[in-house]
């Protein structure tokens, strides 16, 4: 089934490339593309279009196949994963193609991949299963609702946190454990696994349909090819911009607020990245139920717009110091 559309509160600024050329792929998966050097190093994958109305990623993906950028070692994947959504984008209606049938983005669990259902999006992440499995370093490119800085999810674990100092941008990591209703594609198997050197990173460029997210998708994901070493330095150097990045600053997911009510509302017009002083200060309703704060200094992350029950309403956290994760206190008069 379909999702409700919500209302567009910002201007579409992009078109959807037409990524026709690119369906047959040569890795034996529609959409996808894979490039081996011949010469041994990571298996380095980037994918783009996990929600179909997300568009920053298909633009870099389609400009990297387009300009013939190929590996120096190891092997390069790139693929546009919820092509059937993305091929609904309307600008008249942007937020109806997020999905066909359900969230890609959840479905990244064994007992969810080996169960009995089907859907859309079920059936492409079992394709893409296999080759997932093979992968050294992901990058997943997104974009949010609101037009807030954009930010890089590093997952909880320090080999997330480390990938995402390499990479160098955006200016904000944070360090999160994923959402209650479903494992995300970049927490799947050996990224989830604390034990396992490989790594996957999610990164959020700025409003699914502003033109900025366009440049810092492009951005990371440069400097993400960059930093896993495959690609030839001076080519990845003249694809970025002359100075370097402001520096990271880090938050820590603390708890994640799940709508267990039919209704869940915010207690102010709340888009992202609010500090909200004092622990106990009002986020918003899960039914009749305040939520509150529960920590001084409390950052708000991505709430939603599309508020549903059993779904994540809006993730709290920290500032942390980077290598300690100690929070970093704020002086107050």
């Amino acid at each position: 089934m379909e999702q409700a559309p919500v209302a567009p509160d910002y201007p579409v600024e992009l078109s959807p490339p037409d990524i026709a050329c690119h369906k047959d792929g040569n890795a034996g998966i529609p959409w996808v593309h894979s490039f081996d050097a011949g010469r041994r190093g990571p298996h380095v994958m980037v994918t783009a279009v996990v929600h179909g109305n997300e568009l920053c990623g298909a633009i870099v993906l389609d400009d990297l196949l387009r300009d013939g950028v190929r590996p120096i070692t190891g092997r390069l994947t790139l693929a546009f994963v919820d092509v059937a959504a993305y091929r609904r984008f309307d600008p008249a209606r942007p937020a109806s193609s997020r999905f066909v049938d359900e969230d890609f983005n959840r479905l990244w669990s064994p007992s969810v991949l080996d169960g009995p259902r089907t859907s859309v999006e079920l059936t492409r992440a079992r394709a893409l299963r296999p080759l997932v499995g093979t992968v050294d370093l992901l990058l997943d490119i997104h974009s949010m609702q609101h037009r807030t800085p954009p930010l890089m999810l590093a997952g909880p674990w320090p080999k997330g946190r480390a990938l995402a100092r390499r990479v160098g941008a955006p200016a904000l990591v944070v360090s999160d454990a994923g959402h209650a209703a479903g494992t995300r594609l970049r927490d799947y198997a050996q990224f989830g696994d604390p034990a396992d050197p490989r790594a996957a990173l999610l990164v959020e460029c700025g409003q699914h349909w502003e033109e900025a997210s366009v440049t810092v998708a492009r951005e990371v994901t440069w400097r993400f090819l960059l930093a896993s070493g495959i690609v030839d330095p001076a080519v990845a150097r003249a694809a970025l911009p002359p100075s370097s990045p402001p520096a990271q600053r880090f938050i820590e997911v603390t708890h994640a607020v799940t709508i267990g009510a039919e209704r869940f509302t915010l207690a102010g017009p709340f888009i992202g990245m609010e500090t909200l002083g004092p622990a106990g200060t009002l986020i918003g309703h899960d039914g009749d139920r305040p939520v509150v704060t529960p920590h001084d200094d409390c950052v708000l992350i991505m709430p939603s717009r599309r508020p549903r029950q059993g779904q994540t309403a809006v993730r709290l956290g920290r500032f942390v110091e980077p290598e300690t994760g100690h929070p970093i206190e704020r002086t107050r008069p």
